[in-house]
């Protein structure tokens, strides 16, 4: 075996999908730079995820994807960037017949997927997962494929644990800062972060059940809350609508400010005491951050609240998911808010306690 420590690889890992599952990939770009200090990780990642990339500690250089609906002309581009990289080796962690060709094309030695259909004659190492059985996290899965690849490049497999965007100190005290300076908040209270949109991508609790839910809650603590609610790109007038729902309920509710970029916008999430959205981008963005988190999961196999863990530690994490029932596998109506809201404020007198 190749002594790890003396031989630095150029990776290419390719997570090009959605933001959620590319936060789900921090721990396995963690795995590859930790086993040795001195490969060069670069990733490959559509335009949207290409600030928060651009940030990760883990990552030294990042390629944007034109994405499988771009001309011949942008392919072929990728395509001779990729081969002027001289990759050692390919990390495809959510693969597709597109990305196996290029690595093909661009002449990279060691290509390793998951044997998912077709896409996989591209790659000569294949590793069989079977994830539409969400029997692991999905960033567990992410790992296992980041260490067959250190083994076959002769690397460590070193272990790594939360937080995976490891923030220092003063950055979580700046962004209260910040944050607290800008909406005139007590910074003596709990700051409870709420994401109430899903970008279209995950089943998501109603308006009317995100405010019975922060009723409930803020009704459980002997403290009243703040609540700050985040919102993406076209979501801001539904947050605004729900903060106003909240004040109307007798809560205090902000709309964190819009941020310049998506980077920002993950660092403001640094501020939360607690972070609560559907099984969303933001979310896993606070889980990798090592920030507490609930999630709301609807009962579907592919979407579980184990397959789409959040990768904080598991003190840090709830997750809450109604039972199926036959025809209404994505019904979110039949949550027990009530049962949440008393987790949830339990896990925050936890939180207080373990300050003090």
């Amino acid at each position: 075996m190749t002594d790890a420590a003396s031989s630095p690889r150029r990776i290419l890992a390719v997570r090009n999908d959605k933001l959620g599952d590319f936060m789900l990939a921090w721990p396995a770009l963690a795995s590859l730079k930790r086993a040795n200090g001195a490969n060069h990780i670069t990733v490959l990642v559509p335009g949207y995820t290409a600030a928060l990339a651009r940030a990760c500690p883990w990552v030294d250089e990042v390629l944007v994807d034109p994405g499988d609906k771009a001309g011949r002309p942008a392919q072929r581009e990728l395509l001779e960037t990729l081969r002027q990289g001289r990759f050692d080796a390919l990390l495809t962690l959510f693969s597709t017949p597109r990305i196996g060709w290029l690595g093909w094309r661009a002449g990279i030695p060691l290509r390793l997927a998951p044997a998912t259909k077709w896409a996989q004659v591209f790659y000569n190492r294949r590793i069989t997962q079977r994830r539409s059985r969400s029997e692991k996290p999905e960033y567990v899965y992410n790992l296992e494929l980041a260490r067959a690849l250190q083994r076959e490049l002769g690397q460590a497999t070193p272990e790594v644990t939360p937080p995976y965007w490891p923030l220092p100190a003063e950055e979580r005290r700046a962004q209260r800062r910040r944050l607290g300076d800008e909406l005139g908040l007590d910074r003596g209270r709990p700051w409870l972060f709420l994401h109430p949109g899903s970008g279209g991508s995950a089943v998501n609790l109603t308006a009317a059940q995100y405010r019975d839910l922060a009723v409930g809650v803020s009704a459980r603590l002997p403290q009243p809350p703040l609540w700050l609610l985040t919102a993406g790109p076209g979501e801001e007038a539904a947050a605004d609508d729900l903060a106003q729902s909240l004040r109307d309920a007798g809560l205090e509710a902000h709309r964190v400010p819009a941020r310049p970029d998506l980077a920002a916008f993950a660092r403001t999430l640094s501020a939360a005491d607690l972070f609560i959205a559907g099984s969303t981008g933001p979310l896993h963005i606070a889980g990798c951050l090592d920030r507490p988190t609930a999630g709301f999961y609807p009962a579907k196999r592919s979407a579980t609240p184990l397959r789409w863990q959040t990768c904080n530690r598991a003190e840090q994490r709830l997750a809450f998911s109604p039972p199926a029932l036959p025809g209404q596998e994505t019904e979110m109506g039949r949550i027990d808010l009530q049962a949440a809201a008393q987790a949830i404020a339990e896990r925050i007198r936890c939180l207080a306690d373990n300050e003090e």
